[in-house]
């Protein structure tokens, strides 16, 4: 049973991409084309449901299954570097809960979608690339090999290039789509590498035997060390991670619902959860561990810095989603490898909220996405305003919403883990006042005060229902989304506990810290994002022009954040123009003109040379005929005489 409904699930939203691709321009109903989008993962979902029903009523031990599909690929078998393939899909654990987090929030994206994309001429293309995203999406979290895998790796690749440069007639648009596909290309080198390595390691390239394998090297292996940190790399590509985070902000150039399911339930979730499904690999090399926490805690900070002078309300929210993925690799790279897919979750759910509330707003405002342009939009979308709030509170971190369970989760597995330190933890506490702070700084600039715009000129008003459902039902996700991850009693530590448990196991990892030290982290945390929080409001609402006062005051700083530290001018610097100069003056003019079109426009001309001289031969006078012919006969008569 679970077999047929894991395919069915991954088929629809393929069915559904190919019928809309194919017939979606002829139907010109967007109701009937929006209906068979969304059903198709929202049948998805309803069978993934299904599936978590049956895989919960059975024993721990009986939850995992593995299906079958048909051999994709073999080479060499009879021979030791043998290599097959199969089609084949793992339903366990971990991969139901991605399946259902991708396909529930997805369902919930496309809703929402219909009443957003409502008279785009491109309506049944956006449908069929959504449709697509989510079937490559499904490939990549439920595939039981690396190669399958990065099928669906390469396929979310291919999507967010679609659905970011959907909109291809403005050049924006199209600029982001290429950066963003060239950038994850850097990455998915790493990825490739990494798998190479691990077929030369363990001369295969399923999980299982992988894993199994793995379980028996000791730690601290170099190769397993490689492996991981090229498997890193493949992840700070997807996840937007320093140094390959320079695409996600960019993306902002697509359709806002793109946004949602790229930031909250699809694309860059997929290097978290790479190195989630990879935590075996990961517990042999213990100093790889330590990079993907240096790298994410940084990355937390950094992004969150960048994030307090950005005045975009969509490149606002994207700086917060690569705060926050720098958070769930805080958490795997402790070792908390639950945390960190436990905030995946909460994140989807309070992340999907605000970046398809910012598209309500901007629905509203006519397109206009500059926040110091709005103001006073509370009265105006009053659904809005508050589904909005309730995600900024959760992202946050104040009890009883979603993210205050997961994020301090992943702060006290920082501050106590066998693999955490107090420095890191400080980081997370610092980024998570930051979070705080810019997040009230857009609710407030937003939806409260005086409006800044002209208001009989825009007369903002509230979205359709087809929009505020979704945003309804998210919000009532990111209130009670965390209960199940309370503390002391983590149903969804307890869910996951079989998938880690060899990492575990490997790490020797043990429980520490006392609950009494638990609560105290839990109020400085919650107190630290309660002073962000006032910090914020105090400043837009009673002081609203202290923020111009301190860019004048510090105009160095404000600049260079507000310029996002400059690591777009330094990559066009070290990286682009180089590549571009090279490619013109060494490739283009010096092999590809120079060399090559040299070599065949010379031979081309000593042809023509030598038929040049051949036609004087050929002149049509009789007498220069006669002249060559008793010519020839002398030369010949000469040469027979003296030879």
């Amino acid at each position: 049973m679970i077999s047929e409904l894991s395919i069915a699930l991954v088929l629809l939203p393929l069915l559904g991409f190919l019928f809309l691709g194919l017939f979606g321009a002829r139907l010109k109903n967007e109701k009937i084309i929006g209906f068979l989008g969304s059903a198709a993962v929202g049948i998805s979902f309803i069978l993934a449901l299904f599936i978590f029903a049956q895989m919960a009523a059975a024993g721990p031990e009986q939850r995992k299954y593995t299906v079958n599909l048909f051999t994709w690929f073999s080479a060499f078998t009879g021979s030791p570097g043998g290599l097959s393939i199969s089609a084949a899909y793992q339903i366990d654990q971990l991969s139901i809960l991605l399946t259902l987090i991708v396909t529930g929030v997805g369902f919930l994206i496309h809703i929402y979608s219909i009443g957003y994309m409502h008279g785009d001429p491109g309506f049944w293309r956006f449908f069929a690339y959504m449709n697509l995203f989510i079937f490559t999406m499904l490939n990549l979290v439920l595939a039981d090999n690396f190669v399958l895998m990065f099928l669906g790796w390469e396929g979310v690749g291919l999507c967010s290039y679609l659905l970011i440069g959907f909109w291809y007639e403005k050049k924006p648009a199209g600029d982001a789509a290429k950066k963003a596909f060239i950038v994850n290309r850097i990455g998915d080198i790493g990825f490739l590498l990494g798998m190479f390595l691990i077929f030369a390691a363990f001369g295969s390239l399923n999980f299982d035997t992988v894993f199994a394998g793995a379980s028996s090297v000791s730690r601290n292996n170099s190769t397993m060390l490689w492996i991981c940190l090229l498997l890193f790399l493949g992840a700070t590509g997807k996840s937007a991670q320093i140094p390959l985070f320079v695409w996600l902000p960019d993306a902002m150039a697509g359709p806002t619902p793109v946004s949602a399911l790229i930031h909250a339930a699809t694309m860059v979730t997929a290097g978290v959860y790479m190195i989630a499904r990879c935590s075996i690999l990961y517990a042999a090399a213990p100093a790889a561990l330590t990079v993907v926490a240096v790298v994410g805690a940084a990355t937390a900070i950094f992004a969150a810095t960048i994030g307090l002078v950005q005045n975009d309300i969509k490149k606002i929210l994207a700086y917060s989603t690569i705060s926050q993925l720098g958070y769930m690799f805080l958490a795997l790279g402790v070792a908390a490898f639950s945390a960190g897919i436990f905030h995946l979750m909460t994140h989807a759910f309070f992340k999907a909220l605000l970046f398809l509330g910012s598209g309500a707003v901007i629905h509203a405002m006519h397109e206009e996405q500059d926040i110091q342009k709005m103001g006073g939009l509370k009265k105006y979308l009053p659904v809005t305003y508050r589904t909005f709030l309730i995600g900024a509170i959760a992202i946050s971190g104040i009890p009883p919403l979603a993210g205050f369970f997961s994020k301090d989760e992943i702060l006290w597995k920082t501050a106590t883990g066998d693999q955490g330190s107090w420095l890191l933890w400080f980081v997370g506490l610092l980024g998570a006042i930051l979070t705080a702070f810019y997040m009230f700084r857009l609710v407030t600039l937003t939806f409260e005060g005086e409006p800044r715009f002209d208001e009989h000129r825009l007369h903002p008003h509230e979205a359709p229902k087809t929009m505020t459902v979704p945003l309804i039902i998210l919000a009532g996700l990111s209130i009670a989304g965390g209960w199940i991850g309370i503390p002391h009693a983590n149903a969804l530590e307890h869910w996951l506990d079989p998938v880690f448990a060899p990492a575990q196991m490997k790490l020797l990892a043990s429980e520490s810290g006392s609950t009494g030290l638990e609560i105290i982290l839990m109020i400085v945390s919650v107190s630290a994002a309660a002073a962000g929080i006032y910090a914020a409001r105090r400043l837009y609402l009673q002081y609203p022009g202290k923020e111009r006062a301190a860019a004048k005051r510090f105009p160095v700083l404000y600049r260079i954040l507000s310029q996002k530290y400059y690591i777009d001018e330094i990559y066009d610097a070290v990286v682009v123009k180089p590549i571009a100069s090279i490619s013109e003056k060494i490739l283009w003019k010096g092999i590809d003109k120079g060399a090559i079109d040299g070599s065949v426009n010379g031979a081309a001309s000593f042809i023509s040379s030598c038929a040049q001289l051949l036609r004087k031969v050929q002149n049509g006078v009789a007498q220069f005929y006669a002249v060559m012919f008793v010519g020839g006969i002398l030369f010949i008569l000469t040469w027979l005489l003296f030879r």
